[in-house]
């Protein structure tokens, strides 16, 4: 591994760590976007977009979008754009959380996304989120919250009190995944958790009215392996691929019109404000083409393309037969480019050439995936957004495994490939059109 990548990967894993819910990630992306000279916009405000201006916008603060204004008119080169998604599959805490049952003092949570759960047991974790609050003055104000220190478990029950735990044991979301944060007071005293937080985290006198909060394991990501070929980590999935894309935006050589967008809620379908199937992106891609002059974003649609970025499922050594024989993508093999001919993936053969192409021109290996046909597969923001905007869409991600786990692992090469793939697509000139004979 070359210092190079070393470097890449010592910062990738700070972001991942600095990184424990989407107000923390797009909080991150926009200190590099700050740090590099991106100016923070506001919807509500008028925005007066020229050539060379590097901006960025969020949504709720868990969804991002920043764009460079390219020199190139978007009737010549279009639009180059890169998306990938803020949230993972996790534990999020009930709105009326408190439990004290047995002795101990517990807080109900609810699965956000399709997450493993049986990985979340006997973990060091802890809480982080956003906190909605009403200070001394009256004021309500909301701030991005993280306890940082393990402060929590969810112990799994002795083996000795269930002999078949190794067969076939069930998790009940309901039952068996409330987190233990402390021993219980006494049965006439009740632990109130918005007080808990409001001595934690704000200034005196002020109360919690409410949160966004979950559960996250403190264990930091790390290079793994004898010769460090892997990188695991928590929210690979699919906070490297908002990484990825923010490190190729700043490298962005302004030519192009290039924009980022990582939108929250994908892990439970999109459909929200913020979401993919939401107005977020479409708001800002109009601003854009109306300050360029374009007459509209269909008038330069076919010279555009989205690389929808989300991580793909690398074939498990244990489990071989869970993979179309001739679709096994490796780690370090390369970026995936998905495959659905359900549309579940917005890949076609004219944005998968495409794709193929800039990874020709930068050196780096390509993979695909393909299910099998009598397994299902999952989704990304990638069709979605292809169906809103009308634009040509691909599927890519970098290979990963154990998806949707509390700790994922990856390739330690990957991430950086996949960068340089999408800095050459960004500053690739002229429009990506392919003619038709």
């Amino acid at each position: 591994m070359s210092n190079q990548t070393q470097q890449y990967n010592v910062d990738l894993s700070a972001f991942l760590d600095a990184s424990p819910t989407p107000f923390h990630a797009v909080s991150s992306m926009s200190r590099l976007l700050e740090g590099a000279g991106f100016t923070r916009l506001h919807e509500s405000d008028v925005w007066d977009l020229k050539t060379g201006d590097r901006h960025f916008v969020t949504r709720n603060g868990s969804s991002i979008i920043a764009f460079v204004v390219g020199s190139e008119s978007l009737a010549n080169s279009g639009m180059r754009m890169a998306g990938a998604h803020t949230d993972s599959p996790c534990l999020m805490v009930k709105p009326q959380p408190e439990i004290n049952q047995s002795g101990y003092f517990q807080l109900g949570v609810e699965v956000y996304g399709g997450a493993l759960l049986n990985p979340w047991f006997d973990r060091d974790l802890s809480i982080a989120g956003r906190l909605v609050y009403r200070d001394a003055d009256q004021q309500l104000k909301q701030t991005a919250v993280d306890f940082k220190e393990p402060v929590a478990m969810i112990p799994s029950l002795a083996i000795h009190l269930d002999r078949e735990a190794n067969s076939g044991r069930t998790v009940n979301a309901q039952k068996h995944i409330p987190p233990v944060l402390m021993l219980a007071p006494q049965a006439d005293a009740k632990t109130d958790f918005r007080a808990l937080l409001a001595e934690k985290f704000l200034p005196a006198k002020s109360e919690v009215l409410d949160f966004e909060l979950c559960f996250y394991d403190t264990q930091p990501a790390a290079m793994v392996g004898l010769k460090q070929e892997f990188l695991a980590s928590a929210r690979l999935d699919n906070l490297l691929s908002c990484y990825v894309a923010t490190q190729a935006l700043l490298a962005a050589d302004g030519t192009n019109t290039s924009l980022m967008v990582c939108n929250d809620h994908e892990e439970v379908g999109s459909v929200s404000a913020i979401g993919a199937d939401g107005p977020f992106l479409e708001a800002v891609v109009e601003r854009i083409v109306q300050a360029e002059g374009s007459s509209s974003l269909n008038s330069v649609a076919d010279k555009s393309l989205m690389i929808s970025c989300d991580n793909a499922h690398a074939a498990h050594p244990n489990f071989a037969d869970m993979h179309d024989v001739a679709h096994m993508p490796l780690l370090n093999g390369g970026p995936v480019i998905k495959v659905n001919v359900k549309q579940r993936y917005a890949t076609t053969s004219v944005t998968s050439a495409l794709f193929r192409e800039l990874c020709d021109q930068v050196d780096v290996p390509v993979q695909t995936f393909v299910s099998r046909s009598d397994l299902g597969c999952g989704s990304t923001i990638g069709p979605i957004t292809s169906s809103r905007l009308g634009i040509p869409t691909l599927d890519v991600g970098i290979p990963q495994l154990a998806m949707h786990s509390c700790r994922e692992l990856t390739g330690s090469l990957d991430p950086e490939r996949l960068t340089s793939v999408l800095e050459a697509f960004f500053n690739r000139p002229g429009n990506l059109a392919i003619e038709v004979e």
